[in-house]
C-alpha cells in the first residue's frame, strides 16, 4: 500500500457490515491500464454497485501484499471483504485481471474455485462487465510506460522523476499482454457461456452517469440517489513524454 495515501481499501470506506452471501455478485473483468481504477470508483460512488476493487490482489506490493504467501490469510481477507464491501442492497463487485487470477490459481486454487462459483454461478446468473479501451495504441503506450517506470498511480509519482524513454520493445510487450489477457477473458466467456456487458473507458470518461445506469440495469438493481458514498478521488497520471511515444509510433494518441 502507499503510505499516507487513501487508496480505497481503508476501513473508513467500508459499507455497513453485510451478513451472508451477497445477493448480486458481479465481476469487473479488465486488463491493466484501461482506466479501471477511475471506472471502479465511479461505479462505487453510486452506493448501489458495491465497491469493485482488486480484493484478490495478493502481490507483495498490492493492497493485501502481506498475504502473498499465506493462503489462510487470503481466505480470511476474502471473507472479510464480502462482509465489508457489499453495498446495503446486496451488491458485491470484484475487479479482476487475468494475470492476477492466474497467480491465485497457482497460490490458492481452492479460493479461486470458491470465488468463481460465487461470481459466475451459471450462464443465466453471471453478471460480468468487461472494461476495455477503444484506443489500443494509447492503451499500449500507457501499459508500456507503467511497466518501465513502475508507476501505476498518480500517488507514486515523484518530483523530478523523468518519464521513461520510448521503447518499441516495451510497447510490443504491452500489446502482447493486452491481447493475451483479453483473449483469456474471451475464452472464459465461451467456456462458461457467459455474455458480458462491454463498457468502454472512453464512454465512461465522457458520460460517467450513463455508465452507472448501464451497469445497474445490467446487474438488475435500482439506483437510489441518497445512497451515494464518498470515495477517494482519482487523479490522472502525468502525461509528460507521452507525445514523444505517439510521435515515434506515428500516431496521435488520445
Amino acid at each position: 500500500m502507499l503510505e499516507g495515501i487513501e487508496t480505497g481499501y481503508e476501513e473508513k470506506f467500508d459499507f455497513p457490515r453485510w451478513n451472508g452471501r451477497p445477493k448480486f455478485p458481479w465481476l469487473l473483468a479488465t486488463v491493466p491500464r484501461t482506466g479501471s481504477t477511475y471506472v471502479s470508483h465511479v461505479l462505487w460512488a453510486s452506493g448501489c454497485l458495491g465497491a469493485p476493487l482488486e480484493y484478490l490482489n495478493f502481490d507483495p506490493n498490492g493492497p493485501s501484499g502481506h498475504a502473498a504467501a499465506v493462503p489462510a490469510e487470503q481466505n480470511r481477507i476474502w471473507s472479510e471483504v464480502l462482509a465489508r464491501r457489499t453495498s446495503p442492497n446486496g451488491v458485491f463487485g470484484l475487479k479482476a485481471f487475468p494475470l492476477l487470477m492466474e497467480d491465485l490459481h497457482r497460490a490458492n486454487p481452492p479460493l479461486l474455485t470458491e470465488v468463481m462459483k460465487m461470481m459466475i454461478p451459471g450462464p443465466d446468473q453471471a453478471r460480468v462487465v468487461q472494461l476495455r479501451r477503444r484506443d489500443r495504441q494509447a492503451h499500449a503506450v500507457s501499459y508500456a510506460r507503467a511497466l518501465l517506470s513502475g508507476v501505476w498511480r498518480k500517488e507514486q509519482e515523484r518530483e523530478g522523476q523523468m518519464p521513461p524513454d520510448f521503447s518499441r520493445e516495451a510497447f510490443d510487450v504491452a500489446c502482447r499482454l493486452i491481447d493475451s489477457q483479453e483473449q483469456a477473458w474471451t475464452e472464459m466467456y465461451a467456456g462458461l457461456r457467459v455474455k458480458p456487458l462491454i463498457l468502454w473507458y472512453e464512454d465512461v470518461l465522457e458520460k460517467p452517469d450513463e455508465a452507472v445506469v448501464q451497469v445497474a440495469d445490467y446487474i438488475g438493481v435500482t439506483l437510489v440517489s441518497g445512497a451515494r458514498v464518498a470515495v477517494p478521488a482519482i487523479e490522472r497520471q502525468s502525461q509528460s513524454g507521452t507525445s514523444l511515444w505517439f510521435a515515434a509510433l506515428g500516431g496521435q494518441g488520445d
